[in-house]
């Protein structure tokens, strides 16, 4: 197993060559040369990026010629500046590499990024393994919700012909095409909400902050956040202390019971035993 650990671990007394010649006890120019890094071969990891740093650590990983990878929160010593560039190398490097990877961390758009699966682990046991966008679109439970980053409200539901109406605590109402009764939790994304007139609407919160996010407006609300289009509020006011109005497609409001299970989401079924030796 080749590792790589969150703070990369290089050994500060050996240059760039000497710490991936440590793992696999033999030079690896070849190494150096797949991962760009031919020309910090006498530097010592001081003088390296955080990039480079995680380059040598790589290529000191796989000079093991290990058959599975291990990375334990890869970013989780760099800036916010340094974490998106050194991502995408990272999925780049990995793409090349061609082996199975196991990614630890607690950041959903880092397991997005370079994740085919996502597997959510809650209080020790899995909730959920899936693709990045089967998280988004029907999470197992809350924790799942929540890591994906919904907005989770607590109500009481009452089925209805078409689905679920949830009176929310601390008022208001929002419809659901789930089926549920008595104490639940709904969980929404914030670019499935909906700005409207509050005299409209069965569900108001107020303004407290708005700011501006890679081209969406996001609008944190007492209760909820909201992702939207900078044009897409109308002539609503936005100001902090303002009243606005929230609407939600029924299908994108997820309800889970008291359990914390998603009330829409099919059971999964027993895995099939095959007879023979343990």
């Amino acid at each position: 197993m080749g590792y790589l650990p969150q703070d990369y671990g290089l050994f500060p007394h050996l240059d760039v060559a000497g710490n991936v010649r440590f793992a696999g006890q033999r030079n690896r120019p070849d190494l150096l040369k797949r991962f760009g890094i031919s020309h910090l071969a006498r530097a010592r990891p001081r003088q390296l990026s955080g990039g480079e740093r995680q380059r040598v650590a790589l290529a000191r990983a796989l000079a093991r010629d290990p058959r599975v990878l291990l990375l334990d929160e890869p970013f989780g010593a760099l800036d916010a500046l340094t974490r998106q560039q050194v991502r995408d190398e990272l999925s780049d490097l990995l793409a090349n590499v061609q082996l199975p990877t196991l990614l630890v961390t607690h950041a959903f758009e880092d397991a997005t990024a370079l994740g085919h699966r996502v597997g959510v682990i809650d209080q020790g046991r899995l909730a959920q393994i899936a693709t990045a966008a089967e998280l988004l679109s029907a999470p197992a439970t809350a924790t799942v919700a929540a890591l994906t980053g919904a907005n989770l409200l607590d109500g009481d539901a009452t089925p209805g012909r078409a689905g679920t109406t949830v009176a929310l605590s601390g008022g208001g109402t929002l419809s659901s095409t789930a089926r549920a009764t008595g104490q639940v939790q709904i969980a929404i994304h914030p670019w499935e909400l909906e700005l409207a007139e509050r005299e409209s609407s069965t569900l108001t919160d107020t303004v407290v902050s708005v700011r501006q996010d890679r081209g969406s407006l996001m609008i944190r609300l007492a209760r909820v956040s909201v992702q939207t289009a900078p044009n897409h509020h109308g002539r609503l006011s936005l100001e902090p202390g303002a009243t606005v109005g929230l609407r939600a497609a029924p299908g994108n409001v997820r309800v889970f019971g008291a359990a914390g299970r998603n009330s829409s989401a099919a059971s999964e079924p027993e895995p099939r035993r095959r007879a023979g030796p343990a």
